[in-house]
């Protein structure tokens, strides 16, 4: 089974290439981004499989990531919770480093520099213990979503990266299934970390949640390996680039363009992120509030000073949500819990839609706002309040 692009159903791909003026050509269109995720770090394999270096079968991954949920997309993923139970089958051939959570792990003395030459020692370091010449691929999230809570990266983080990559060869894979597709204000994440990935898997913001929808972007490089072979791609599913599912991205990227969304989404971002810091910047239990765009993660602390995180038996993100969803507020939040490291750490984020008012942004906060009160209120009679 080879997979190669289809004409007749390269609309969506064509739209996003032209219109946005990208240097990447999209390879398929999937549903979930777990299946993107898949077939990127095949694709990423067979790459050096064209190129005659299939030794190259090594991959770096980043704790407190999550890359989906089937085997090989959870084996390079670093959500303790979501991989625990199958351990046992993941694949063996996946190397960690720690991830870029400046809350966390910059230095009291540190510059933004020192802490990007240090996070790139740290993927070097990596490279040559696994074999720089059997790595595949470096895979990372521009902003991270479910693992973390919107953490992104500190300026000069991803060149540092990519610059590791390139001295020894391997590809870059970018996932931008959750924080892509204008999430954080521009298309692609990446295009604020001043790098082009080799392979980026998209998702929920292709289709805009009107239609389950992913897909994969391949570089001109990667393209042009897999011509100079006349190969195709070794991968595929039953509804690969299924037609109403490139028509419904095609019809969702049309409209964030045609309505001028993505400044909206920056706007309308930095506006939420101004209520957010004025409003729980001061809370006692706000240990961090970080995002992007429309896509912000506020973090939940024991102590502001000390960052120590609360017990994961009070489950407090999860009280979050469920407060936030009962009445008299209404309202969802996604919570989450790990990102301070080892299943520990509770965080929510909150992610608007495209055409959010100034006006729904302050009711948004407003109510969140009221939600932490009732919720640590609780907390203060006892714990199992």
């Amino acid at each position: 089974m080879g997979t190669s692009p289809k004409p007749g159903l390269r609309r969506p791909v064509s739209y996003i290439v032209h219109h946005w003026s990208l240097d990447l050509v999209l390879e398929l269109i999937w549903i979930i981004g777990s299946e993107a995720m898949e077939g990127a770090i095949k694709l990423a394999h067979e790459y050096f499989v064209w190129t005659e270096e299939p030794e190259r079968i090594n991959y770096i991954a980043r704790e407190e990531s999550y890359h989906g949920i089937t085997l090989g997309a959870l084996s390079v993923g670093g959500h303790v919770a979501r991989r625990a139970p199958f351990e046992q089958l993941l694949l063996p051939n996946i190397h960690r480093i720690p991830a870029c959570n400046p809350y966390r792990q910059m230095l009291p003395e540190e510059s933004e520099d020192q802490f990007v030459s240090r996070k790139a020692e740290e993927l070097e370091q990596v490279f040559l213990q696994a074999g720089p010449k059997t790595v595949a691929a470096f895979v990372a999230e521009p902003v991270v979503g479910a693992a973390s809570g919107c953490v992104p990266s500190v300026n000069g983080y991803f060149k540092a990266m990519k610059a590791v990559c390139d001295k020894y060869g391997a590809l870059l894979i970018l996932d931008e299934v959750m924080c892509g597709m204008g999430r954080t204000g521009t298309l692609h994440a990446w295009e604020q970390e001043g790098v082009l990935p080799d392979i980026q898997a998209v998702g929920k913001g292709l289709g805009g949640g009107y239609q389950p929808a992913s897909a994969i972007l391949a570089s001109d490089k990667v393209m042009r390996a897999m011509e100079a072979k006349s190969a195709t791609f070794t991968h595929g599913h039953t509804y690969t680039d299924h037609p109403v599912v490139c028509a419904a991205a095609l019809k969702v990227q049309q409209i964030i363009q045609r309505d001028n969304l993505l400044p909206n989404v920056q706007a309308q971002g930095q506006y939420l992120e101004t209520l957010l810091r004025s409003k729980l910047g001061s809370h006692p239990n706000v240990g961090d509030v970080r995002g992007r765009g429309l896509f912000w993660g506020i973090e939940f602390v024991v102590d502001k000073v000390t960052k120590e995180p609360f017990d994961p038996k009070l489950q407090l993100a999860h009280r979050v949500h469920e407060t936030a969803l009962n009445p008299p507020y209404n309202m969802a939040v996604y919570y989450g819990q790990g990102c301070a490291g080892h299943g520990r750490g509770d965080h929510v984020m909150i992610m608007p839609a495209y055409n959010v008012t100034r006006n729904i942004v302050e009711t948004i906060v407003d109510k969140f706002v009221l939600v932490i009160d009732d919720v640590f209120s609780k907390l203060e009679n006892g714990p199992g309040c």
